[in-house]
């Protein structure tokens, strides 16, 4: 049985690790890009310390095993990613940075238990454990990220804003837990 929950350990960091390199790019086809989707940046273990120090991140475990993640990244861990600094400053010109918000750093769930609910779990453990602290969350997904795209809006997340950098086209999608859950 999955369950989801903050993360506990630091070896479910190192298996958070794993699962993201195993889901980035060029460790996948163009078939598999299209169909199951993709992870974009790539963390450290320091990192993902440093930011689970803030606020925990959110796994589905099977037994011992992490078999999905969804990062959270708040606010203050801005400086920790420079790639991700375009996002921020769309939020900021957006005038969102004076709102309880964090940004879903990353979401990935293991091939063999992905169409099985994992996705939803992972983020009503985000909704249910934050909700005290953020009104909602935002995250940015590549346009040609169609699985991805589909499944957030599935979840809850409507598109905010679109934009282009220097690597991709981006859409900011944004979770407002004033809103019922749905089902």
């Amino acid at each position: 049985m999955v369950e989801a929950g903050p993360v506990e350990r630091e070896e479910e960091l190192e298996q958070i690790l794993a699962l993201q390199r195993a889901n980035l790019p060029g460790q996948l086809s163009g078939e598999e890009i299209a169909a199951d989707g993709f992870v974009t940046v790539e963390h450290t273990l320091d990192l993902l310390k440093r930011m689970h120090a803030m606020v925990p991140s959110i796994v589905a475990r099977e037994g011992a095993s992490v078999v999905g993640y969804a990062l959270v990244m708040p606010v203050e861990c801005r400086s920790l990613i420079p790639v991700l600094e375009p996002m921020f400053q769309r939020l900021d010109s957006l005038g969102m940075s004076r709102q309880r918000f964090y940004v879903m750093g990353q979401i990935c769930v293991g091939k063999p238990w992905r169409g099985k609910g994992v996705f939803d779990l992972l983020y009503q453990a985000h909704r249910r454990h934050l909700r005290g602290t953020f009104d909602w969350s935002v995250t940015e997904v590549a346009t040609r990220n169609t699985r991805s795209m589909r499944a957030h809006e599935r979840v809850g997340f409507t598109v905010i804003d679109r934009y282009r950098d220097a690597t991709d086209d981006w859409v900011l999608l944004r979770w407002d837990w004033s809103e019922p859950p749905r089902r």
